[in-house]
């Protein structure tokens, strides 16, 4: 059976969203959501959750290069979870650190849904042989 993920990089301004399925393993950048409050971000959600019926969400959390937490890594909680409350859908918690920093980015270029990627892609990577 292929399912499909969708994954987030999740920000104060902006959420990075990318999405993939099991059959390939392979996770793609699909959206920015730019808004911030919490309705309008949910909202969009939903929507994507509508078209493309995910079978579970994965949720990039940032941790210091130590591992340490800090306060986006709390954040990042919470919005998974709220994802899981909102949308009754299995949610995973990925190690994000450095998944931004590998991106080539140009100036000014929003790369929040490559980051996304990175971390879904991660995601599958991790469990290729489960």
């Amino acid at each position: 059976m292929v399912d499909i993920v969708l994954g987030f990089d999740f920000g104060i301004k902006r959420i990075g969203i990318a999405m993939g399925n099991t059959l390939t393993g392979q996770a793609q950048p699909l959206t920015v959501i730019k808004a911030i409050d919490n309705a309008t971000r949910f909202s969009t959600i939903g929507k994507l959750i509508d078209e493309w019926r995910p079978a579970r969400l994965v949720v990039g959390e940032p941790r210091h290069p130590d591992g340490a937490e800090h306060d986006m890594t709390l954040r990042a909680r919470r919005f998974a979870n709220q994802l899981n409350g909102r949308f009754n859908l299995p949610v995973e918690l990925v190690d994000e650190r450095y998944s931004s920093a590998v991106i080539p980015a140009k100036r000014g270029e929003i790369i929040d849904a490559k980051a996304a990627a990175i971390i879904l892609q991660q995601y599958f990577d991790d469990h290729a042989n489960n």
